[in-house]
């Protein structure tokens, strides 16, 4: 597994109570929970880059 970098993540209370009730409700830990929002994100943006990427090379 590789090494995780930590970094300081400034967020408003209110969120982070949600991120928290979130994150137990799919027992997992705040920080996992917020690994996992960021991970689909990324999984969702990098195929939306596919998408757009096949439509531009079929209008060349």
């Amino acid at each position: 597994m590789s090494e995780k970098k930590a970094f300081v993540l400034r967020i408003n209370p209110e969120m982070l109570k949600e991120l928290e009730v979130w994150a137990q409700q799919d027992f997992r830990s705040l920080n996992g929970q917020i690994e996992y929002l960021l991970s689909e994100a990324l999984k969702k943006q990098r195929r939306g880059k596919k998408h757009s990427d096949n439509g531009a090379e079929g209008k060349e």
